[in-house]
């Protein structure tokens, strides 16, 4: 319940107080999360294939062992970062919506 009063007070403005400077920090920060996005899925993607290559192609139990890791973790990270992504971008639509602007 507590979560909920604090939500609304980070909301809480008027649509008159935004000006454009307001809009197109927005504007950067949908851009922004975005690059993040692209940021885990980067990480996600070369943990699991460091992995999958380090699983594949050596003879040493270790280095498998060490790939055997390195494959969920990316897994976990490339989800962790989708679901923050998804998080954030409702947080921008909503601040637009109650601005009353055009949503993309």
């Amino acid at each position: 319940m507590q979560n909920k009063t604090k939500e609304n007070e980070v909301y809480s403005f008027k649509k008159e107080s935004l000006i454009l400077r307001d809009l197109l920090a927005t504007d950067r920060t949908f851009l922004a999360n975005e690059r993040t996005l692209l940021a885990y899925i980067r990480t996600a993607l070369s943990l699991i294939v460091a992995g999958s290559s380090f699983i594949k192609f050596t003879d040493n139990l270790t280095i498998e062992i060490i790939g055997m890791i390195l494959v969920p973790f990316g897994t976990i990270i490339g989800i962790l970062g989708f679901i923050k992504f998804i998080k954030t971008n409702r947080d921008l639509k909503k601040i637009k919506r109650i601005a009353g602007y055009d949503i993309n």
